[in-house]
């Protein structure tokens, strides 16, 4: 799940809205015990990332 939320290929602004949520995902996943919650958390963390990032594109 982490690599949907790496953010260093995309283009500038992007990648700008995107590093926030991919620097936390890091942050979780090395410091919450793996089980189903936290997967869901992640999963949460990468559909509102993809939200954000739509919504700044279409500014």
């Amino acid at each position: 799940m982490l690599k949907h939320l790496r953010f260093t290929h995309l283009s500038p602004t992007p990648q700008e809205h995107s590093r926030p949520f991919g620097e936390l995902a890091e942050h979780i996943a090395d410091n919450v015990p793996d089980g189903p919650e936290k997967t869901a958390g992640l999963r949460k963390l990468l559909e509102a990332k993809d939200c954000i990032v739509r919504a700044a594109l279409t500014e």
